[in-house]
């Protein structure tokens, strides 16, 4: 087992083109072809969580938070990051992280906290609009279907909950052959071709655009392949940021804030004002998340489940809204469950562990 089946894994998931522009996901440290003894899973990397990674016997740690978030221009271990990269290195231990591309996935970091919240009809909050294209391409008529299942193959044609979704039009292409080229209809330097053919048209997702162009050029019978690749403002409904979703039933709002402290294992919630109305549509997001207020205001949800709000902030709710502040240890600490799910099902005899160090910075008096 090596450092990239484990990173191939975890990216076939969460792709990392769709992580945040400040973020610094991928291979912190550590070489991809490196040989590997186990994986311990973490939300944070500690130097407590190294020690636990070599007593364990795990030389790979993968965690949500990167370690390194900007250049390091020393290692000489003035301060917790150059100390846990030196420490790493000095005992050949990888570290893997993948942070916002997670939590901007359908099946990322906030559907792990609707789970535990026993949220249903769940929906990205904040759909990204960046994410999709259409290709157009042309084929013969009795190539067609290879080509369009080499589409499907390689990851087209997906909308929401379906797949191998397109639309085949036909029609009638023209083209004439230079003297040097290889035509697969007709001869080269000959006359003007009519050509029934099949116009396919296909959704494409960026981090797919690569595999999906090499799936049509390598079946595609023609020397030279007609396609237009154009991008769509439509919003994905897959990849975004946040989540929004229902609970079973109203609860009224002393008993929701009960239900998130058990659940979510909160040594205290700080909130906005109570409405003393029901509470039954919930807006969440893992980590840091004042910047979907007005996100979860729109989407008519009752509460906010975020962490990290200053004061001021919440001063932003209005009365539209209730905050209820969490933590941010605390929104993302069944990460590794995810993370957990993904290498136990792709590899399920390798040492996958969930380290049991918390890595919680703040405590509670």
């Amino acid at each position: 087992m090596q450092v990239k089946d484990i990173t191939a894994a975890i990216e076939a998931v969460a792709p990392l083109i769709y992580q945040e522009s400040y973020d610094n996901s991928g291979l912190q440290v550590g070489n991809n072809s490196d040989e590997l003894t186990g994986v311990l899973i973490t939300l944070d990397v500690t130097e407590q969580v190294l020690d636990e990674a070599i007593a364990r016997g795990c030389n790979m740690v993968v965690c949500h938070h990167p370690v390194i978030f900007s250049g390091l221009k020393r290692i000489t271990g003035r301060n917790y990051v150059e100390r846990i990269v030196y420490k790493a290195i000095k005992n050949d231990i990888i570290i893997y992280a993948a942070h916002t591309n997670l939590d901007n996935m359908y099946t990322g970091v906030n559907a792990k906290i609707a789970e535990k919240l026993g949220l249903t009809n769940i929906k990205i909050l904040a759909p990204k609009t960046d994410t999709l294209s259409k290709l157009y391409t042309y084929a013969p008529m009795e190539a067609a279907p290879k080509v369009l299942e080499a589409l499907f193959a390689a990851g087209a044609g997906h909308v929401g909950k379906y797949s191998e979704c397109s639309f085949n039009a036909p029609g009638t292409g023209t083209f004439r052959a230079a003297e040097d080229a290889t035509p697969a209809i007709g001869e080269a330097g000959g006359k003007r071709e009519w050509v029934d053919e099949v116009k396919i048209e296909v959704l494409v997702e960026r981090h797919q655009q690569a595999a999906v162009l090499r799936a049509l050029f390598s079946t595609h019978p023609y020397e030279e392949v007609a396609y237009e690749l154009i991008p769509l403002p439509n919003a994905n409904q897959q990849i975004g940021a946040g989540m929004v979703g229902t609970l079973p039933q109203p609860m009224d709002e002393t008993a929701f804030l009960g239900l998130l402290k058990q659940q979510m294992k909160a040594g205290i919630i700080r909130h906005t004002e109570l409405s003393g109305k029901k509470i039954q549509k919930v807006a969440i997001c893992g980590g840091s998340g004042s910047f979907l207020l007005n996100d979860a205001i729109c989407a008519g949800a009752d509460v906010f489940v975020t962490a990290d709000y200053k004061y001021h902030q919440f001063f932003d709710a209005e009365g539209k809204i209730i905050i209820a502040d969490i933590g941010h240890y605390e929104s993302e600490q069944y990460t590794g469950e995810i993370f957990e799910a993904i290498l136990k099902e792709k590899f399920p005899t390798f040492a996958v562990l969930l380290s049991n160090s918390s890595t919680n910075p703040v405590k509670y008096f």
